[in-house]
């Protein structure tokens, strides 16, 4: 255990790449799947309320502008802190490559002296994983600082051209129905480019405000629950998942095998009770948490649409949140997957609207297999 017995964040930084892209320009990035609109974009937007996001290729020629490394490199930059990092914990839903980790890329794209790396894996929640290793790291006494980051550069397999070899494959059924799978098609609306860093500490900062890390609550319901988000394999009819690895290579472009897919239909039967709802009784009982001790509420939402479902479930769990204390800036952000709830604190953080004392409470949900998590924050001034 370190000296002090707490784990501050002391410094915040979120990267968003270019310049912002709103609803009417997202297929002149993104470009068109078998050079023809997507029927359900509208559909999809006016449902999930974001109205900007920021994607990391250049609209003009379609090129990557900025890798997932280099997007995490750079919010790892904003926080101004030179060569001095002992822990560098990474998370991203999906890195530049297979191997090696995404850690180390990020290391060597900084440039810094050796530190301990450690990468983690998993989808919105992977940015609070390993921001929870970096917590324990300093905790422990086994790192006087740490840097964690969640990052995301969901534009690469976005990409129209990256439905091209299927959309040739299955030509005479686009012919009639001119569209990828919906469940493809509707993650392209769904998810943008960034990523955010957080300084953890075991002192605040010498001036101004910190937020101290209280604890982080992870909560999977995979045993129970079948695949709902994935890439890289295809859903099965009995619910199981088919890896890549098991698929001829010239099956890979044909299948849209690394494309993001969503059961769309799971997801809103499940996602509210699995995420939020198991979570929130675990933390109810072990951390004694009370609706009335919560100043501010930070959910990771994917989609407006989940808002009212999220607000009635926990009402009826006991849970009332009035939404003037409800913070999200999903709508001029986008979703950033593991990033988002980096961007969203960083913002908050920096807004002049957090005081001494107040009370935070992070709810990040992973719709993989359905996994919730809550982490509380207190706001501490540096005297």
């Amino acid at each position: 255990m370190n000296s002090s017995g707490k784990v501050y964040i002391t410094r915040s930084s979120a990267f968003l790449p270019n310049a912002p892209v709103d609803n009417e320009n997202i297929e002149n990035v993104l470009g068109m799947v078998g050079g023809r609109p997507s029927r359900a974009r509208r559909i999809v937007l006016r449902n999930n309320g974001i109205r900007e996001r920021y994607y990391a290729i250049d609209p003009a020629t379609g090129e990557t502008t900025h890798n997932n490394a280099q997007l995490t490199a750079a919010a790892i930059r904003g926080l101004d802190i030179g060569d001095a990092i002992d822990c560098l914990s990474t998370g991203t839903t999906m890195p530049d490559q297979l191997m090696p980790n995404h850690g180390v890329m990020v290391h060597g794209e900084l440039g810094i002296s050796p530190c301990e790396v450690v990468s983690t894996a998993g989808i919105c929640l992977s940015g609070l994983t390993a921001l929870k290793y970096a917590y324990m790291a300093v905790l422990c006494g086994q790192a006087k600082n740490a840097v964690a980051t969640g990052s995301e550069q969901a534009s690469a397999v976005l990409h129209a051209r990256n439905f091209a070899s299927e959309s040739e494959h299955r030509i005479s059924e686009l012919e009639s129905n001119p569209e990828i799978a919906f469940e493809k098609d509707f993650l392209r609306w769904m998810l943008s480019d960034g990523a955010g860093a957080f300084l953890l500490q075991d002192q605040p900062a010498p001036a101004g405000l910190s937020l101290r890390i209280d604890w982080i609550d992870i909560l999977s319901q995979a045993g129970a629950m079948e695949t709902c988000m994935y890439a890289g394999g295809e859903k099965q009819e009995d619910g199981t998942l088919r890896g890549w690895k098991t698929y001829p290579a010239n099956e890979w472009g044909r299948r849209s095998l690394f494309a993001i897919k969503q059961d769309v239909r799971l997801l809103n039967e499940n996602i509210v009770r699995q995420t939020i709802g198991k979570i929130l009784e675990k933390s109810m009982a072990t951390r004694e948490l009370k609706p009335d001790a919560v100043d501010w509420f930070l959910p990771h939402m994917s989609s407006e649409y989940f808002r009212q479902p999220l607000a009635e479930h926990m009402a009826a769990l006991g849970f009332p949140i009035p939404q003037e204390k409800w913070f999200t800036n999903l709508h001029t952000k986008g979703n950033t997957g593991a990033a988002s709830i980096y961007i969203m604190i960083d913002e908050l953080f920096k807004s002049g609207r957090l005081k001494n004392g107040d009370r935070l409470l992070c709810f990040i949900p992973e719709s993989g297999r359905f996994t919730g998590s809550l982490m509380h924050l207190t706001a501490v001034d540096h005297a």
